[in-house]
């Protein structure tokens, strides 16, 4: 039986932990006297263990504000967190655990507050297991995360959780940023070029979204227990891993339909070995002729192949990943930041006319229109 992530639970897990230690435990019901604080105002022995870079898991209740913001900065990110009623009585209790990349903690403070973190750098969700929590990145209007919709975070916007409730006690799970762009990049078996872009909130009541919340539940419940399967390296690899393509396959976004299709055959090495040069470089001036030339075959044999292993000519096909290219590029600038003309050119396309036709053939809106798009 998994152990819950409910506090109480914990609490007499960790008692059962002390005593066969040999360690002193105070009588069921009662929290542990704390130890003496340091000078810097933190416990020693949470010091020690926020820096340790294992999987050793961190648990801790605090009704101390300062020492629950050296929790959070320690294991999730720098911030500034402030009661919204200065009266009340924190009750704060954190269970942290590190799966090579991934962080997974059960958090709850027992009073009403809110945080700022500036930028995160990494992919971050919030589960609310009860409660509700207010939250923006950005210049985005407060969305709010319930117990059927969770919080899905993005690496660069600021973020401020505007309402933390008294009630709210959340799973959330940090994945770092090159972890998960590289597992995607894994799964289509191709680099992406700019950021991967996460849809705001994931629906963890039902379908993929609850079976990811699941997991990640059970995995930071496990990761909770001293004899769990995640202290062995080969599950936890295992665990880590489906977590990284549960959410790709949970969330929403850009590539999620692509992830969602069947594996393309296996294509001959010649038609590979042009996408590899194409994909790679779209920018570049390629003719077909040089292209054989990098395949390994002649010009009418390059063709037939992409004909029937890829479904179109190689020109259309660098035509297509360099409009995806400028596309992704668009929609990741701000406003002043490039213009049209610039992506498009940057992307090989030195007719305009032609660029914005064939942009808006595509994605149903022009160029200048995906510029000026208010991003997350």
């Amino acid at each position: 039986m998994i152990p819950s992530l409910d506090p109480r639970t914990a609490d007499s897990a960790a008692a059962r932990n002390r005593a066969a230690a040999g360690e002193p435990c105070p009588p069921e019901g009662i929290a542990p006297v704390p130890a003496p604080m340091s000078q810097t105002g933190s416990r020693p022995e949470v010091v020690s263990a926020l820096h340790a870079e294992t999987t050793r898991p961190v648990r801790l209740r605090t009704g101390d504000l300062d020492e629950a913001r050296q929790i959070i900065g320690q294991n999730f990110y720098n911030n500034v967190v402030d009661l919204l009623q200065p009266s009340s009585v924190l009750s704060g209790y954190f269970a942290v655990s590190r799966l090579h990349g991934v962080t997974l903690g059960a958090l709850e403070f027992g009073a009403d507050l809110r945080m700022g973190f500036g930028e995160l750098g990494a992919y971050h969700v919030d589960i609310p297991l009860s409660g509700s929590m207010a939250w923006h990145q950005g210049s985005r209007d407060p969305l709010l995360a319930t117990v059927g919709e969770a919080a899905v975070f993005q690496p660069g916007r600021n973020t401020v959780l505007d309402r933390w409730s008294g009630d709210c006690r959340l799973l959330a799970v940090k994945i770092e940023r090159p972890a998960l762009e590289l597992q995607l990049e894994r799964l289509l078996d191709t680099p992406i070029r700019l950021p991967l872009r996460l849809y705001p909130s994931m629906d963890v009541s039902s379908g993929p979204g609850r079976s990811w919340a699941r997991l990640a539940r059970m995995a930071a419940e496990d990761a909770q227990t001293s004899q769990g399967l995640l202290g062995q390296e080969l599950v936890a690899a295992s665990v880590r891993e489906a977590l990284l393509n549960g959410l790709l396959l949970a969330a929403d976004h850009p590539y999620r339909e692509e992830l969602a299709r069947p594996a393309p055959p296996s294509r001959p090495a010649p038609v590979k070995r042009a996408i590899d040069a194409m994909e790679a470089h779209p920018e570049h001036p390629f003719t077909v002729a040089a292209l054989a030339e990098i395949s390994g075959v002649g010009i009418r044999g390059l063709q037939e192949g992409f004909r029937r292993h890829v479904d179109m000519s190689p020109m259309d096909y660098l035509r297509r990943t360099r409009l995806v290219r400028a596309h992704e590029e668009l929609r990741a600038k701000e406003p002043g930041q490039a213009t049209v003309t610039d992506v498009a050119y940057r992307w090989g396309f030195t007719h305009l006319g032609r660029f914005a036709a064939a942009y808006r053939q595509r994605y149903g809106v022009t160029p200048s229109t995906t510029l000026s798009e208010t991003r997350l």
